[in-house]
């Protein structure tokens, strides 16, 4: 008896995923707690286990879009086919016995996420040579396509390439040319159109991320204002505490969760911005619920650290962790993106020195933070040096006016140049 296996339900507002990998082959014999295959929607992925043993029938292939509820599986129900009697398995090829034999079996101790693991073995790639740099070490998708693109080019591709002695001796030397005459170069051969760009459908995250920003730019009045931060007592307070914080909650005192608690004391002193315009209303928040920009391989996610006015700074620290690892290893729920009433997005990871960050509506701000730089200022009229950060703060005109924007940035700003009250509550 056949059993369907249909997209389940992810969220209200999502009305269809996409088939993004199979994990299990066509035919292939898969028991209960298997994972069959990973979908994606606009948000998160999801991959999609067998409720039972049987052998596996796709219906529906990479790329699909399917409704919630289509059939993209079927499982034939019964026992794990036996091998005819006296039947031994072909001997495989020597190259292609080192690759499906030594490094899935090595492949299969370490730990790494399902679609890590399906690449691994296609590309030959041995996961214990992998650095993985999910949760706990966990070896991701993007991991594996880094160590896959340190091969080397196949022998091939190099015996595909000229020598240059070839291209050379094709030439006409200069002995033989017409006396007086400059012998041009030989033009390049063209290179064929299908090597030139490649094409590929648009993943449902990366729709949704680019409608989002471009309808944030079209529905909200968006201004920028700028300050920066001296960051020197921050610098100092962690390297002062950061041995017994380690020690005591497990965790290291980063920058981010000074930034989310200078956030919320800015919210509570300007709650404009802490507001959002719905229709011809305006709805004021009374909690702090911040959201965290986290980049990963399939786009930028946003989870919402809750209730951050009554979370210490470990606790805080705990979640960013937690997140950035479901993020990158494709297991973060719906839930975890939702809510959130201000966002903080860190470029100065990537090396930014100053950008215009743009609005998470319904939001009506956020801040950017960027590299921190050690530049000359003037400190008690003398020019210092001191380790800055420019602070970027988009917000919603509609709703925040111009003083009360640069009064929340000036606010976050003093709050993080005095960061011991901050972690005196």
């Amino acid at each position: 008896m056949a059993h369907e296996i249909k997209i389940p339900s992810v969220g209200e507002s999502i009305t269809s995923a996409t088939l993004g990998t199979w994990h299990k082959a066509e035919g292939e014999y898969v028991k209960a707690g298997d994972v069959l295959l990973t979908i994606e929607t606009d948000k998160i992925s999801t991959e999609l286990e067998s409720d039972r043993d049987g052998i596996l029938h796709h219906l529906a292939a990479v790329g699909d879009e399917l409704a919630i509820g289509a059939p993209v599986a079927s499982i034939e129900e019964g026992d794990a086919p036996a091998a005819p009697a006296g039947e031994t398995p072909a001997a495989a090829p020597a190259e292609s016995s080192a690759t499906s034999t030594a490094a899935p079996a090595a492949n299969a101790e370490v730990k790494a996420t399902p679609v890590a693991k399906k690449i691994a073995a296609d590309e030959g790639i041995d996961l214990a040579r992998v650095s993985g740099t999910g949760a706990g070490g966990k070896i991701t998708k993007a991991d594996v396509l880094d160590a896959a693109a340190d091969h080397t080019a196949s022998p091939q591709q190099a015996a595909a390439t000229p020598a240059p002695e070839t291209a050379a001796s094709s030439a006409p030397s200069a002995s033989s040319a017409a006396p007086g005459l400059l012998l041009a170069e030989p033009a390049p051969a063209p290179a064929s159109s299908a090597n030139r760009t490649t094409r590929k459908k648009m993943s449902p995250l990366r729709r949704k991320i680019a409608t989002h920003l471009v309808n944030a730019q079209h529905e909200a009045a968006l201004l920028t204002t700028f300050n920066e931060v001296d960051m020197t007592a921050i610098m100092a307070l962690r390297k002062r505490v950061q041995e017994d914080f380690v020690a005591r909650h497990g965790v290291k005192l980063g920058f981010m969760s000074f930034f989310i608690k200078a956030v919320v004391d800015a919210l509570q002193a300007v709650p404009n911005v802490n507001a959002q315009i719905e229709g011809d209303e305006i709805i004021e928040n009374h909690f702090y619920d911040i959201g965290v920009a986290v980049g990963t391989d399939k786009g930028l996610m946003v989870p919402v650290i809750r209730d951050c006015e009554r979370k210490s700074f470990a606790a805080i620290e705990k979640d960013i962790i937690e997140y950035a690892g479901k993020a990158r290893d494709g297991k973060i729920a719906l839930g975890d993106l939702q809510g959130g009433v201000f966002t903080i997005t860190n470029g100065g990871i990537y090396g930014s020195l100053l950008s215009t960050p743009i609005l998470n509506p319904p939001q009506s701000g956020i801040l950017g933070m960027h590299s921190i730089q050690q530049r000359p200022v003037a400190l008690d009229g003398q020019v210092v040096i001191r380790p800055m950060m420019y602070l970027a703060l988009t917000y919603d005109h509609r709703i925040v006016d111009g003083k009360e924007a640069v009064t929340f940035l000036v606010r976050v700003k003093e709050t993080l140049e005095n960061p011991e009250r901050l972690m005196l509550g």
